[in-house]
């Protein structure tokens, strides 16, 4: 008997929707190890020269034009996407994926990012027998997620649920289950064992992300954070942007034994479990991975669209507030100085966490449903 085959389809726009797709294909295998799972990103995959330039010039243009972006999500939020974007969408990038599919033979295709979920849901409307799941990587439901031939949606929040009913998908097609995390963040570990095994002090913790493109805070906040550096330690992850890791590290305010700088890391869940405080852009997966640590976070520059929706969730049910202000970093500054203040909030997170959050429920899910 073969094993059950899972295809999980995302895109590079932004690294979230991979790193769910590859969470949740991680999950499956640790909760069911007879199973295989693989994470492709579909228009990289086909296209391997035009999609890196596709998604590249789509960086610049977050980084340089977020207003823009923000339009461009709003002035489409109600509607799904059109046949003749679904059939111009297959022609020119996805002719292929009629191939791989039939290659790979899945039993299921999840999908983590609108564009290769609407490619299968027009592959089913044309006579593909085989059950898409639909997985929403954000606190939002956007009109490019809904297709009639989604089987089921898998998604973060009641809230998530509400909207897509409001777009007429039906109730018992949706669950809620949480935006999936890496196994790696199923684990709990002891924070002065992680400060140790990373050369760090045993003193309050920030963990300051700039996403996965490295994309930083580039103005007061970040120079006014450094004024803590006596009394905190601060570690500033800036991801894939090297030319921003290089400017820290050769910059004087940075310089200093409670000041570490690092790039790439596969070690996000560990530097979490370090952190008394994240500070980050309220990306879905960021912020779902802040939760599972019942991390305060403090969140700056949202991308307008789907980040300010991911903020205001998190805002709402507690998890932290938006960096306004150099007020706003003392305030929180001071709470994680404050050892009972900081473990009574640390446990209100965690007792919240327990109410709105389980890791292993994704997978689970998807494991039910096949």
């Amino acid at each position: 008997m073969r094993k059950k085959r899972v295809l999980l389809l995302s895109e590079g726009f932004g690294s979230g929707h991979t790193q769910a797709a590859t969470a949740l294909a991680v999950g499956l295998k640790q909760l069911c190890p007879s199973i295989s799972a693989r994470v492709i990103e579909l228009g990289k995959f086909l296209n391997p020269v035009l999609g890196p330039w596709i998604v590249s010039a789509y960086r610049r243009t977050v980084s340089s034009q977020p207003k823009m972006v923000g339009f461009m999500y709003r002035s489409n939020y109600k509607k799904p996407t059109n046949r003749l974007a679904q059939l111009a969408l297959h022609r020119v990038f996805y002719t292929q994926t009629t191939q791989v599919i039939a290659q790979l033979k899945p039993d299921l295709i999840v999908c983590t990012h609108p564009v290769p979920n609407t490619v299968v849901a027009r592959l089913k409307r044309l006579g593909l027998d085989i059950p898409l799941y639909t997985l929403i990587t954000d606190y939002d439901a956007h009109g490019s997620w809904v297709n009639q031939e989604v089987n089921h949606y898998l998604v973060s929040s009641p809230d998530v649920k509400s909207r897509l009913v409001e777009k007429g998908v039906l109730p018992e097609r949706i669950e809620i289950t949480g935006i999936p995390v890496h196994p790696n963040f199923w684990t709990t570990y002891s924070k002065e064992n992680v400060r140790e095994e990373y050369g760090l002090k045993n003193m309050p913790t920030v963990l300051i992300m700039g996403g996965g493109w490295g994309i930083l805070y580039e103005d007061n906040a970040l120079s006014y954070m450094t004024k803590w550096r006596e009394t905190t330690q601060l570690i500033f992850c800036v991801g894939s942007n090297e030319k921003m890791k290089e400017k820290m590290l050769g910059d004087p305010m940075f310089q200093h034994p409670n000041i570490r700088i690092l790039g790439f890391t596969r070690d996000v869940h560990k530097l979490m479990e370090a952190a008394d405080l994240l500070v980050t852009k309220p990306g879905g997966m960021t912020c779902t991975e802040g939760m599972s640590k019942a991390l305060p976070m403090l969140f700056y520059e949202p991308i307008p669209g789907q980040e300010e929706e991911n903020c205001e969730y998190f805002i709402k049910n507690g998890f932290g507030e938006m960096l306004d202000s150099n007020d706003t970093v003392d305030r929180w500054f001071q709470l994680i100085h404050d050892n009972e203040a900081a473990a009574a909030f640390r446990d209100g997170l965690l007792q919240k966490r327990a109410l709105q959050y389980d890791p292993q429920k994704c997978p689970q899910a998807v494991l039910q449903l096949m």
